[in-house]
């Protein structure tokens, strides 16, 4: 199954059951959707050109991103292979969804691109065994973690640099856990402007669903609706010879097999 947010000219902010060319609408939010375990009620259906989607999760509990999780890509950061998972967040009032811009501030010079890998939890808890985990997946759906590499690295903490508004990119939908028989064998990649910046498979994550889940879940309840964002494969901007940084006119896609293309437009920020 595959769940929408979407709005349109009469139609409230709802999750939706995508059919084909159209959309069932639910008449709740998505939250309250993976909260219940799966859709019940079916509302009208609308055809997806005359609807706008929205980050299939527009206001997540928690977004949890893991840093450093592809080998590739930390030894291109020229940082050590981590022994136990890199654990950041993004704060979620800067969720946007698919074409939806991504907008350059004006404080950064410096402003990257990160395509990720991301699972949905469904039932929470706290201390969820690896052996357990995967009966605590909901689904799964597409991050772009974009960075501003300058504050980034100002600091030991990450976190400003990665928290900009308009920094998350998620979508374009949520694929349920029984639409994908193996989330470790998926192909990913990032293109801009035809050229393929990254491309690997989640098979090369370091730390994967089931030791991600044991590991937050050792400190922290996760909850319905958390979003956990596994990591960004080699190819990155500021490790590329010369570097590349995100500019105005770009339109950033990502692909993950078996869940689809996120697609944003750069904008310089007014």
């Amino acid at each position: 199954m595959r769940l929408v947010t979407f709005r349109g000219p009469g139609i409230p902010s709802q999750a939706g059951i995508v059919s084909g060319e159209n959309v069932v609408g639910l008449g709740k939010d998505m939250l309250s959707v993976i909260a219940a375990g799966a859709p019940s009620a079916r509302g009208p259906s609308y055809m997806l050109s005359t609807v706008k989607l929205l980050a299939p999760i527009p206001r997540p509990p928690k977004l949890i991103c893991v840093g450093l999780n592809y080998r590739d890509h930390a030894l291109e950061a020229g940082l050590e292979i981590p022994a136990i998972p890199t654990i950041f967040n993004k704060f979620t009032n800067v969720v946007i969804g698919p074409g939806e811009p991504i907008v350059l501030p004006t404080a950064s010079t410096r402003p990257d691109y990160e395509a990720e890998f991301a699972f949905v939890i469904g039932a929470g808890g706290r201390h969820i065994p690896a052996a357990r985990a995967m009966d605590h997946v909901f689904g799964y759906t597409i991050v772009n973690d974009v960075s501003a590499r300058d504050y980034q690295f100002s600091t030991s903490q990450w976190l400003m640099g990665k928290t900009f508004d308009t920094f998350a990119p998620m979508g374009p939908c949520i694929v349920t856990r029984d639409e994908i028989a193996d989330p470790h064998a998926l192909d990913i990649s990032l293109e801009i402007g035809g050229q393929v910046l990254q491309s690997s498979n989640t098979r090369e994550l370091l730390f994967g669903i089931p030791a991600l889940v044991e590991f937050i879940s050792s400190v922290v309840t996760l909850e319905p609706g958390d979003v956990v964002s596994t990591g960004t494969p080699a190819g990155v901007g500021f490790a590329r010879k010369p570097p590349r940084y995100l500019q105005a006119g770009d339109e950033v896609v990502i692909r993950v097999s078996g869940i689809g293309e996120l697609r944003n437009p750069v904008l310089a920020e007014r």
